[in-house]
């Protein structure tokens, strides 16, 4: 196995468990304890994980996985809900997409829909996701609005007063959201409260609010609230979510779509 495969391994393991032994690794990748740590230490110095004695941890309020790091955990999922909330969008509308492993996923779909090859503009897309913005950028039919704001290397999403004031001054059709938590209870949450302040904003701006998150966010909270259920309008998931999540969902309002 390559260093990057074993990395890429732990760093999913870490994600399901919140918690790795050094012993316990090893065992199951097949590699020497040795080399664990080894991966540990070094993954470590990348603020990747937190090293503990015997092992390593995820904190998860106040940490997250890189984006590049977290984009192929649940790729094929992801996917499907991206092409799926990219056909609920309109030609010529203004749409607001937030940052995010599926919202960039939401990105790459929009970006080969036929019918949004040229347009006057074909989409007008308002982001604070720098890698959204470079996807698109490319992509003459797509009008891009990048907010400002200072770049959070974690997400790649700008956050802080300026993109305060970009937000403030415009309107939305449909706000694309990614979360890492939604609850039934206590809606959308995010890791990062700045973060969460901006989302919130995009999705008080639009007349629709869709959510993109896959089963394993659903039932789980973060952090920091980024708004309730009262405020979605559409959460497009994948088929393995609970049954029993869906229909609180569907209880209070939401379209549910699960793919």
């Amino acid at each position: 196995m390559s260093r990057d495969a074993r990395w890429k391994s732990l760093l999913e393991l870490l994600v399901e468990r919140g918690r790795l032994d050094v012993e316990q690794a090893a065992t199951e990748l097949g590699v020497s304890a040795a080399t664990i740590r080894r991966d540990f230490d070094q993954l470590a110095e990348q603020q990747m994980l937190v090293r503990t004695r015997g092992g390593a941890v995820v904190h998860g309020v106040s940490y997250e996985l890189p984006l590049r790091y977290k984009s192929a955990l649940g790729a094929a999922e992801k996917q499907r809900i991206a092409k799926a909330v990219a056909e609920l969008l309109t030609p010529g509308e203004a749409v607001g997409l937030t940052g995010g492993t599926t919202t960039t996923e939401v990105a790459r779909a929009l970006a080969v829909r036929p019918d949004l090859s040229s347009g006057t503009p074909a989409l007008t897309v308002v982001t604070n996701a720098l890698n959204i913005a470079n996807e698109l950028a490319v992509r003459p039919q797509f009008k891009i609005v990048l907010t400002g704001g200072v770049a959070r290397p974690q997400s790649y999403e700008l956050i802080g007063p300026l993109a305060d004031g970009v937000l403030s001054q415009i309107t939305l059709d449909t706000a694309v959201l990614g979360v890492v938590g939604l609850d039934a209870e206590h809606g959308a949450s995010a890791h990062d409260e700045a973060e969460a302040a901006i989302n919130r904003l995009l999705c008080e701006r639009a007349e629709r609010v869709v959510v993109a998150a896959d089963s394993s966010k659903l039932g789980h909270r973060a952090f920091a609230r980024i708004c309730g259920v009262g405020q979605l309008d559409v959460l497009v998931t994948d088929t393995a979510a609970d049954a029993g999540d869906l229909a609180r969902f569907e209880e209070a309002g939401v379209r549910v779509v699960a793919v």
